[in-house]
């Protein structure tokens, strides 16, 4: 269908002089008109001339763990749609148990000519694994950069959030709600975040609710990520008497949440849980979650911007960048019950977020 000079400028509401400059790509147009004609050209249903046509500046592979954990979705989406503004078409590689390994994806990607890799959560957080593979692509030279997870020796850019200071923001959160027998849950500690995290815990328990050394060893669980690990180590917290729990990850939480309810627990009557990430739905969980969130838009446009410029020929600082998380609360935290009371249970309603009434207003009494 062929462009009608009249019904573009009406609907950018432009002069037609000025849609005839945008659409035979003249200088002289402000960059926002020239988007409002254009914007008006794909409403209309006209075909943009080739000139005009946005023209794909490469290949870009953005590799993740498995996709069952709501918050690399969120980190996916975010860096696809950032590429993509940048002219990059990304091309997503997921990692499952038994599938492809991040280096079989790496072949793949290098086969494709790829112009650059955004890897999140990958093997460069895994203390026990040899980043070599890494400094082989810089010397390709492929420029790289990584998300969650910092490895020392590596010249490309890190992004990370603070974990440390996550599990000292969630520590503090169950200290300020009168808890000090407080368990940690997380990952397998040969990871960069999860010994982060352990060191974060240590010196919030220690600081903030007098912790011994021997207390610290028993109140730390680590176990695999996921619903299962985290059942499996809230159970055996509940059973050392703990009444709050920070745990490595939302899905750990939700797993935390189901171990106490399997024995009678309500959350948070009788046991408070602070979960990690802030990946979507948590609001909507039963109770909905408190937890540590990730600035996930942030540390994604950060690690695509720094990427684009290194593959543009301006090297970014080859370091680490960490983000602020931000601690949200939700029904999941309560104010700990009295020593001595007994566990909360009832009807369906028992596992969500009780209902206090304020206390009345003190009465004066007249001297």
């Amino acid at each position: 269908m062929r462009a009608r000079l009249s019904d573009i400028a009406q609907q950018a509401e432009v002069s037609e002089a000025t849609v005839s400059r945008v659409l035979n790509d003249r200088p002289g147009v402000a960059p926002e008109t020239r988007q409002a004609v254009l914007t008006a050209l794909d409403v209309l249903g006209y075909e943009r001339p080739a000139r005009l046509r946005k023209r794909s500046a490469g290949l870009v592979g953005l590799v993740v763990p498995e996709l069952d954990n709501p918050i690399f979705p969120a980190f996916a989406q975010v860096i696809e749609s950032t590429l993509a503004q940048s002219g990059f078409t990304p091309v997503l590689c997921t990692q499952t148990p038994g599938g492809v390994t991040e280096d079989e994806y790496v072949e793949m990607l290098l086969d494709r000519q790829v112009s650059g890799i955004v890897f999140v959560s990958g093997l460069h957080a895994d203390t026990a694994a040899n980043h070599d593979r890494y400094r082989a692509l810089i010397a390709r030279p492929l420029p790289i950069v990584m998300i969650n997870g910092y490895a020392p020796g590596i010249a490309a850019p890190f992004v990370s959030c603070d974990d440390g200071e996550a599990t000292e923001l969630a520590v503090a959160h169950l200290v300020a709600l009168g808890h000090r027998r407080i368990g940690l849950i997380t990952g397998p500690d040969r990871f960069v975040p999860v010994q982060r995290r352990v060191a974060g815990f240590r010196a919030a328990m220690t600081r903030l609710a007098g912790a011994t050394e021997a207390d610290l060893t028993e109140l730390a669980e680590l176990s695999l990520f996921g619903v299962e690990g985290g059942e499996a180590a809230a159970g055996r917290l509940i059973e050392r008497g703990v009444t709050g729990i920070v745990c490595g990850s939302d899905l750990m939480a939700l797993g935390a949440i189901r171990a106490a309810r399997q024995r009678g627990m309500s959350v948070p009557g009788d046991l408070s849980v602070v979960g990690y990430d802030d990946s979507p739905l948590m609001a909507f969980t039963d109770p909905p979650l408190t937890t540590m969130r990730q600035p996930v838009t942030a540390m994604a446009v950060a690690a695509v911007r720094a990427l684009v410029d290194e593959i543009n020929g301006h090297a970014a600082p080859h370091s680490e960048y960490l983000f602020r998380p931000e601690l949200v609360v939700r029904g999941s935290t309560a104010v700990v019950r009295p020593a001595g009371a007994g566990p909360t249970t009832g009807g369906p309603t028992a596992g969500g977020p009780r209902q206090q009434r304020p206390a009345p207003p003190a009465l004066a009494v007249p001297a």
